[in-house]
């Protein structure tokens, strides 16, 4: 049963008001012994997690953006110690990868609830990841999507970066070495994804992302011209909305337990929506090293199935 619990609150987050926000969630979890940090410019969530590690909390409860909320699941690999999510972001890819509702209201009862799953993590160049790396395009397009843009235009602001970094789009040599062999390919972008919400586009090549297989996905994306980058994102949206794999030319996927990747020349690297440097990089799958709350889903089975059968009829008794 869930007693104690440290809620790692940033205050800067999202839109809305975070005083009330605040108010809401001390309200909703009020059954629970909450103690409230607040992230701060010296102090962010990751410290704040290890420390509720070493007090022994029962839970860890993040509220925040995907930095917060990634920094908080960093500390909590391989403790056992649940982690919540309230999203309260411009982006929330952290929630939507994890199927975990972004709602203040619905994410305080996935963890009032208490289910828990264990999702694999992995480790990008030693520093731990949940859901991707990207390197070349997508990592030039996080970067031009700064916390001034994200504040005025939200989401938009990701769409108007990526439209920018498009035309400054170029090819790039890489080297892809797995657990049993080595590819030499040129792309635009590569993303190597442990999970993924169908906005991450340039993660979907084998679409339908599994969170607890021991696995990472790599996509690689090579359109020779920027009209073919707009046809190959377009594409792996619809890869997302379908959970189709991707059937084009120009972009490949595969699945491995690690990934070494070099590239000439170097490109930027994004880990989780943070810039980290650039490549080299190496990846290593943690399986299960993160316990989350997630909501309950029930299976419902279909109770009947009669339509399309030839000749059908269908009487009503008195």
């Amino acid at each position: 049963m869930l007693r104690s619990a440290r809620l790692i609150f940033n205050p800067v987050a999202g839109h809305s008001d975070p005083n009330l926000d605040l108010e809401h969630i001390r309200s909703l979890l009020a059954d629970l012994d909450l103690e409230v940090v607040q992230t701060t410019p010296e102090v962010g969530a990751d410290e704040l997690a290890r420390q509720a590690v070493e007090h022994g909390v029962d839970a860890v409860i993040a509220s925040g953006g995907d930095g917060t909320l990634s920094a908080a699941a960093n500390a909590l690999i391989g403790t056992g110690i649940p982690l919540g999510v309230i999203a309260r972001g411009t982006a929330n890819a952290f929630a939507n990868a994890l199927d975990i509702p972004t709602t203040i209201e619905a994410a305080c009862e996935t963890i009032l609830n208490g289910h828990t799953k264990t999702v694999d993590v992995a480790l990008c160049n030693g520093q731990p990841m949940v859901l991707l790396a990207g390197i070349g395009f997508e990592a030039e397009a996080v970067e031009l999507a700064d916390r001034e843009a994200k504040n005025r235009f939200g989401m938009m602001a990701y769409v108007l970066a990526g439209f920018q970094a498009l035309r400054n789009m170029k090819r790039f040599e890489a080297e892809i070495e797995t657990e049993d062999r080595i590819i030499s390919v040129e792309a635009c972008a590569l993303t190597v994804a442990n999970a993924a919400p169908p906005t991450s586009v340039l993660a979907q090549g084998p679409a339908g992302l599994v969170t607890d297989d021991g696995l990472l996905d790599l996509t690689i994306v090579a359109p020779a011209t920027k009209a073919g980058a707009l046809a190959a994102t377009y594409h792996l949206f619809q890869s997302a909305l379908s959970g189709n794999p991707t059937d084009r030319d120009d972009i490949g996927y595969l699945r491995a337990k690690q990934f070494k990747i070099t590239t000439v020349p170097p490109q930027k690297v994004v880990v989780d929506g943070e810039m980290i440097g650039t490549t080299p990089i190496e990846i290593k799958c943690i399986p299960a090293g993160l316990t989350i709350f997630v909501p309950i889903v029930e299976e419902e089975a279909p109770s009947e199935k009669l339509e399309g059968l030839p000749h059908l009829v269908i009487e009503t008794k008195d």
